[in-house]
């Protein structure tokens, strides 16, 4: 089989000799791109998007397979071989399905409107394809159609795809628009019309996770295009213009010309202001240029942190982490800055950038406190997006999706996003009107487990579902609430918001050491199993009683005080790394990458590594975090041990790769790790640098055994956000045997008092 394929290969070679025509190489002096590889998560569960995109862009163009299920959230899979076209909108590594607007896929000889199925695909409009023949590097993306000897090139502006087909001959050229064709929802209205002879207009309406999505559409050619045939899913209808449920159309062009460039531009608004998009960003068709300005955007926002080792693969590793925590949120906004909020009313002049896809649940612990560091420009967007989000729907972002709330996962967790940038001085939003949307999302009734937790102080199993969890996510964000109050001078509001902060105590059960789903009477569940884990049912979400009991980054130092004192509280945290036993056959398929029973393959697990540090016993913490930085992350397709979940598994590596980790999410203090690169340089406003030195670093040296701060002996366990962002050196001296006495001083530990 293998040397059939080798053959086949080389045959194509041989006889399509313009399909090896090159874009920008991605090798300029200085480039980065060259150490990212897209593919990395496109296997294993990662979910990651794979296509042609730039930093934060609304347009992520990229192939898309047959839809399959949960490994398929991003319209890909690495061990797939069978494309069904290239649309324009994608998620990237999120649990749920739904985007893959606009589906365009090139074709050759008579018109199949049937997208096939995986076990046959003879009578489709699908391809087979081969990964030897696929190319995609950051804002660059490429493909042979086998079943057509098509190659498909997509690179992006912020807002126009761009498509470059070359076909293999000149008769019987076509391309099909498929406004049916999603990734995992459905259409409800779509439009398509031939404006002239190089434009196409249209909108797809779609229902799936995002409830009503609205995406309006133009489509320019560079090539006359003879006739648009429309159909109502496979029923011919006619040509010019067609409203339905499902529109898909057939393009003809003149002369069957053999290489074809599209501009198609998306927009949330309009299709007029679509077409603005394109005039604004892509107006020229030099593809190979665009190409490159793709890649100079994605060089610009890499080079931002610049790391030395002698090992490449790192290199990639690092550098395609970091890609992937660039990738969303994404620009929900037009040239022009119009967007439609929430409410679906178009707002012009907003005075800010406006974003969606904030998975909030997942990227509050690790991502956004990243983007604080290297993206400082974009956070007051962030913010001044979601607040509009509350304006619009009364309460905070929860997991809000292309101008939709999905109400997805627990907590109001947009909380700590908001309280971290006001706590490390982003000022370019308005304070007060941030602090009424925290209040007014804290107490937001409807919010899963809001009402019975104002009632009854705790959250009853009966009240509900996943309660537990509920329940101990929401005292993170009280805490962060509180901590606003505080430093706002609103003594009420914190008293309230800290008491509430604190109910997670109510579920530690001192008898077994544990959290314990309670009963609306109070009483403990029974019986209770701490090792089950039951999806979307139980007491927990994705997790369970074992993970769920270390959920408290906001105060370990409480959660110590539980156990009772520093020896007791390390005896258990050990023995959450090493205990071992069956979850139970209802258990979520996201708990993976365990060690014992913390699973760094999801979220909630993500700070537990860290909290050796708050008890005095920092040593462990590196010890557990380099084995997660060696064993959970390479540069394989299947080099991510979770969902990426729009860019919070990667960003956990960042952060920990540099040697440093945000375990409380709002209080501006990363706790030490064990860095793994010799150097690294983080590039800051007004051109200052923070530099992290790794003194005697290999693979065996992993403890550290003295820090130094701007050239003078530093006692403490963490650093905090103000001394990263002044600018200095930061200097680790390593050793392959711990330092006992590091970080053991209880005035050297890491704080969350308030």
């Amino acid at each position: 089989m293998k040397r059939i394929m080798i053959s086949r290969n080389i045959v194509l070679a041989l006889l399509l000799p313009v399909f090896c025509m090159c874009t920008q190489s991605g090798n300029k002096k200085g480039s980065l791109i060259k150490f990212v590889d897209p593919l990395i998560g496109s296997g294993g569960h990662g979910h990651v998007f794979v296509g042609a995109s730039v930093p934060f862009g609304a347009v992520q163009l990229g192939p898309n397979n047959i839809f399959k299920g949960w490994d398929w959230c991003s319209g890909y899979h690495y061990s797939d071989s069978i494309v069904i076209g290239f649309s324009h909108t994608h998620l990237s590594g999120t649990g749920g399905a739904d985007l893959g607007d606009v589906l365009l896929m090139p074709f050759t000889g008579k018109t199949n409107l049937n997208r096939g199925k995986q076990e046959d695909i003879s009578n489709s409009y699908a391809s087979y394809f081969s990964h030897s023949n696929e190319e995609v590097r950051p804002g660059y993306y490429s493909l042979l159609l086998d079943k057509y000897k098509i190659k498909a090139e997509l690179t992006a502006t912020e807002r126009v795809g761009i498509h470059r087909y070359t076909y293999p001959g000149k008769e019987d050229n076509h391309l099909l628009i498929d406004l049916k064709e999603g990734i995992g929802d459905k259409s409800y209205e779509t439009y398509l019309k031939q404006v002239d002879t190089n434009t196409i207009e249209g909108y797809r309406f779609s229902k799936g996770w995002a409830r009503d999505q609205r995406l309006w559409f133009v489509l320019k050619s560079n090539r006359e295009i003879e006739k648009v045939e429309l159909f109502d899913e496979d029923v011919f209808v006619g040509l010019r213009e067609l409203r339905a449920e499902a529109v898909k159309g057939v393009v003809s062009f003149v002369g069957d010309p053999q290489e074809v460039i599209l501009k198609v531009g998306i927009s949330p608004v309009s299709s007029e202001n679509a077409l603005a998009n394109i005039n604004a960003e892509a107006p020229d068709w030099n593809f190979n240029q665009i190409a490159g300005q793709a890649e100079d955007k994605w060089n610009k926002e890499l080079s931002k942190m610049e790391v030395e080792t002698p090992d490449s693969a790192l290199k990639q590793v690092f550098y395609t982490a970091m890609f992937h925590s660039f990738i969303a949120p994404v620009l929900f906004n037009d040239a022009d800055g119009s967007y439609r909020g929430t409410d679906k009313e178009v707002y012009s002049n907003p005075g800010f950038e406006n974003y969606s896809v904030f998975s909030l649940w997942d990227t509050y612990r690790t991502d956004h406190e990243l983007l604080t560091i290297v993206q400082p420009e974009r956070i007051n967007d962030f913010i001044n997006s979601m607040l509009a989000i509350y304006q619009q729907q009364g309460k905070l972002p929860q997991w809000h999706l292309m101008g939709n709330e999905t109400n997805a996962m627990l907590g109001y967790s947009a909380a700590p996003v908001v309280v971290d940038a006001w706590q490390k001085g982003f000022d370019g939003f308005d304070e007060e009107l941030a602090f009424e949307a925290l209040k007014a999302s804290g107490t937001f009734q409807s919010q899963r487990g809001i009402a019975p937790l104002m009632e009854y102080g705790f959250i009853p199993r009966e009240k509900a579902r996943e309660a537990t969890s509920v329940a101990l996510e929401n005292s993170i964000d009280d805490r962060s609430v509180a901590q606003m109050a505080k430093g706002l001078g609103k003594e009420e509001d914190f008293k309230y918001f800290f008491k509430r902060s604190e109910s997670y105590k109510s579920y530690f059960n001192k008898n077994t050491g544990f959290v314990h789903p309670r009963s609306a009477d109070g009483s403990w569940a029974s019986p209770y199993d701490p090792m089950e884990s039951i999806h979307m049912v139980g007491d927990f979400s994705e997790g369970n009683g074992w993970q769920y009991t270390f959920l408290v980054p906001q105060d370990p130092e409480g959660l110590i005080e539980l156990f009772g004192g520093d020896d007791k509280f390390i005896d258990k945290l050990d023995s959450l790394f090493t205990i071992t036993g069956d979850m139970g056959e209802h258990a979520s398929i996201d708990i993976t990458g365990l060690i014992g029973m913390y699973a760094q393959g999801n979220e909630p697990c993500h700070h537990m590594a860290y909290l050796y540090a708050f008890a005095g016993q920092q040593w462990k913490t590196a010890e557990k975090v380099r084995y997660i930085l060696d064993n959970f992350y390479t540069n394989q397709p299947d080099g991510l041990i979770g969902n990426e979940d729009c860019g919070q598994m990667s960003a956990w590596y960042v952060m920990s790769s540099m040697g440093f980790y945000p375990v409380n999410p709002s209080n501006g203090i990363y706790v030490f790790g064990s860095p793994i690169f010799d150097k690294t340089s983080i590039k800051l406003k007004d051109g200052k640098q923070f530099v992290i030195e790794t003194v005697n670093n290999s693979k065996e040296n992993i403890y550290i055994q003295a820090v130094e701060l701007n050239g003078k002996e530093y006692q403490n366990s963490y650093i905090r956000h103000c001394d990263i962002v002044s600018g200095g050196v930061l200097k680790f001296i390593m050793g392959d045997k711990p330092n006992y006495s590091f970080g053991t001083a209880v005035d050297t530990r890491p704080t969350s008092t308030l």
